[in-house]
């Protein structure tokens, strides 16, 4: 396969060791790579869609900051914004187009992306940047207008490319959209082409489509493509998709990295109704472990009042209730960090679903248990989301094999070694089995 690669030169001098790293997709498409250093490159996001559109510079920096230090490597944003992004201007009062015309900026707004760009690239951070919210090219919803053409897109994306070719960026097209015709797919089509005259393989390229769809639906085979994002969205709970889907995009488009774009946001009513409830860190953790287990390259995590940036003042979207720079602080960050870290410092890019390994395991109900095994270097990863006690013959484990209890909510492992009875190796988690008392057993063999 063709290796896609991402250049970034970081403009903080103090990071100069960060200049000229290069982000491409391995051989097989299993993952993302480091080029630079030949180490694997987990994609662990955050969304901060409007980030661009509704903050100052220091409250861009302050939020980038506060993601980095929980250990992302990527924030999803966009340039022409969801919300009323041509019709309102950002925190400094500037539109992004003149004549909402996408091949004729005001380069006060894009001045300000650029500050922003910076911020990123000195944090060791990729902006998952989307050139535009989807009701700017298919008003299903929201407020538009439509205003891309194929032949305004590819303008506007070589443009694009031109200027932020240097930064640390990944092209994320669509935005929470599926095209809905080939009008759209050749705009899609178009403003990749634009972007390749500018940058080359140097930059990577997906789609961001909409809730409970695959960008594989709409683009499997086509080069400019380099890895495949889905959307679980925020539907319902204990949502298969999450492990469905990956199986389902490598069986449509095998050979290119799959990441999980959108799943259930941290503090979104479920199904968009409060009398649901909300989802909270633990549907976060189930969404992301189920994910990354079934063969994803990384995970992207959602706060719903970070997205918006939303704050007392500003009209919540979907019952937002809680003040962004308070929600920095919830859980569901810092537990993905976990995530990443322990996914960072194992060969995840060997994992494969293995479905055989354990006996009698809960497979319906949200209690689903998702088993990975690498295919060298023997680990085996078990995720439980009730804590559930799980049982494997004894015969699928080195006898001298490890065992430890990763707590998803801390990080922190607990050595343990399973009791044996009718040749059938018991592992029971720590607690009482209950929803969000989830755990993921680690074997070293």
């Amino acid at each position: 396969m063709l290796l896609r690669s991402l250049l970034c030169t970081c403009a903080c001098a103090p990071l100069m060791l960060l200049a000229q790293l290069r982000l491409g997709i391995a051989e097989g498409g299993t993952h993302l790579v480091n080029e630079s250093r030949n180490t694997p490159f987990f994609y662990l996001g955050d969304t901060g869609w409007e980030l661009l559109h509704r903050t100052r510079e220091a409250e861009a920096k302050m939020y980038l900051e506060d993601r980095a230090g929980k250990g992302f490597n990527v924030v999803q944003t966009v340039v022409l914004a969801e919300l009323e992004g041509l019709t309102t201007p950002n925190a400094y009062g500037d539109l992004p187009l003149r004549d909402l015309d996408p091949t004729d900026w005001n380069e006060a707004y894009f001045a300000y992306v650029d500050r922003v760009a910076a911020i990123a690239d000195s944090l060791g951070i990729f902006l998952g940047l989307l050139p535009t919210w989807g009701d700017k090219f298919n008003l299903q919803w929201g407020v538009g207008p439509e205003i891309f053409t194929p032949e305004n897109a590819e303008t506007y994306g070589r443009k694009l490319g031109e200027r932020y070719a240097e930064h640390n960026v990944i092209w994320i097209l669509g935005g929470d959209r599926n095209p809905a015709d080939e009008e759209d797919r050749a705009i899609i089509r178009a403003m990749a082409r634009g972007l390749r005259q500018a940058v080359g393989d140097r930059q990577l390229i997906t789609y961001h489509p909409q809730g409970g769809s695959r960008s594989s639906d709409f683009f499997a085979g086509e080069d400019w493509i380099d890895f495949h994002l889905y959307q679980t969205g925020h539907g319902r709970l204990d949502d298969k998709a999450n492990y469905d889907f990956p199986r389902q995009i490598a069986g449509t488009d095998s050979g290119k990295p799959i990441v999980n774009g959108e799943p259930a946001y941290e503090d979104h009513p479920i199904n968009w109704r409060p009398d649901n409830g909300w989802f909270d860190d633990f549907d976060s953790r189930q969404a992301a472990w189920w994910s990354v287990l079934s063969g994803t390259a990384g995970h992207t995590f959602g706060n719903h009042n970070i997205w918006q940036l939303w704050q007392p003042g500003r009209t919540p979207i979907s019952h937002a209730r809680t003040p962004w720079k308070t929600a920095l602080h919830y859980p569901g960050a810092a537990q993905i960090g976990h995530l990443g870290r322990l996914m960072q410092s194992l060969p995840y890019y060997r994992l494969g679903r293995e479905d055989n390994w354990l006996a009698g395991a809960p497979n319906s109900s949200g209690r689903e248990v998702i088993v990975a095994r690498t295919s060298e270097n023997g680990y085996v990863l078990a995720y439980t989301p009730y804590g559930d006690t799980l049982r494997a013959p004894a015969e699928n484990t080195s006898p001298t094999a490890t065992f430890s209890w990763f707590d998803p909510r801390t990080g922190n492992r607990i050595p343990f070694n399973p009791t044996e009875k009718d040749g059938m190796l018991v592992f029971d988690p720590p607690y009482a089995p209950v929803r969000g008392n989830d755990w993921l057993l680690i074997v070293r063999e």
